[in-house]
């Protein structure tokens, strides 16, 4: 098995400082976050179900260059995933943004994405039997 390559890596940052033991990482298809030193919760999403992503600076993080990138996605068990005090955060929204794109065209989720948007009184309509018989041929 060969090791993942990763596209972007980062720690969670204290006063721009990666002084902290939760740590970030995109690969191609994946994007992981993983807490903890003697217990560890690694977490990861898999880039075509991401739905959005947000950034928030508040001024104390735009002080020390940083900031939060919010990826909410479709994942039961990761709906949510913010990833905090990271260096450069408009580049790695962006850099995420590219890549889930990529990996929803790998995966052809185009149409299926369309189509789950659509409420279900897009397609009901009410059929009688004359509109039946249109649709089969008058026998």
């Amino acid at each position: 098995m060969e090791p993942i390559q990763y596209l972007w890596k980062d720690r969670k940052r204290h006063f721009g400082l990666p002084l902290s033991f939760t740590r970030y990482r995109l690969s191609d298809d994946r994007l992981f976050c993983e807490r903890g030193f003697f217990n560890i919760k690694a977490d990861e999403v898999l880039l075509y179900r991401v739905r959005d992503l947000q950034l928030n600076m508040s001024l104390g993080q735009r002080i020390f260059g940083v900031g939060t990138v919010c990826v909410v996605s479709s994942d039961k068990s990761v709906p949510h995933l913010d990833l905090k005090n990271v260096k450069h955060p408009r580049e790695v929204k962006e850099l995420i943004h590219q890549n889930v794109e990529a990996a929803k065209d790998k995966r052809r989720m185009r149409t299926t994405e369309i189509m789950g948007d659509m409420d279900a009184d897009d397609f009901s309509h009410d059929f009688d039997d004359a509109d039946l018989d249109d649709m089969h041929g008058a026998e």
